[in-house]
């Protein structure tokens, strides 16, 4: 089943900000194996001149994956979530996420294609502080397999 095209465009803003824990950050980063001092210690990342531990680059796909689900589980979309497959994911970070981040994310379908019998889905994620300085762009792109 295609997905719906009229979803092109929309921008969906989930109502909760997503705050950002000393611990997750370390849980993250242990997760990942990065063992850079700055997000596990907070006298390194106070060293290294930052407000609070600062989290690995990848993180941010702890607050857009949480926002990104108002798209992908929107039944009128039409994404069977079970034939998913990730296919891209790309970060621009304009700061560093440091704890005690309130980040807010908004989500916007940039493109929906056919791609032989998949649909791929295009999603662009602008995380924010409460005061709308920007922190992260996130673009991931997203395979449906077709049943073809």
């Amino acid at each position: 089943m295609a997905l719906d095209q009229s979803f092109v465009g929309r921008t969906f803003s989930p109502v909760e900000p997503y705050v950002v824990g000393i611990e997750k950050i370390r849980e993250f980063a242990s997760a990942i194996g990065d063992d850079n001092p700055i997000s596990h210690s907070t006298e390194a990342a106070a060293s290294a001149g930052h407000g609070g531990l600062v989290a690995s680059p990848t993180f941010a796909i702890a607050a857009v994956a949480r926002a990104q689900d108002a798209v992908v589980f929107d039944p009128a979309l039409g994404l069977d979530f079970s034939r998913v497959v990730h296919g891209d994911q790309r970060f621009v970070h304009h700061r560093p996420i440091i704890a005690g981040d309130v980040l807010t994310c908004s989500v916007t379908v940039d493109s929906i294609r056919a791609l032989g019998s998949n649909d791929v889905l295009t999603l662009r994620a602008e995380l924010t502080l409460a005061d709308g300085t920007p922190v992260t762009t996130a673009v991931s792109s997203l395979v449906a397999r077709g049943t073809a």
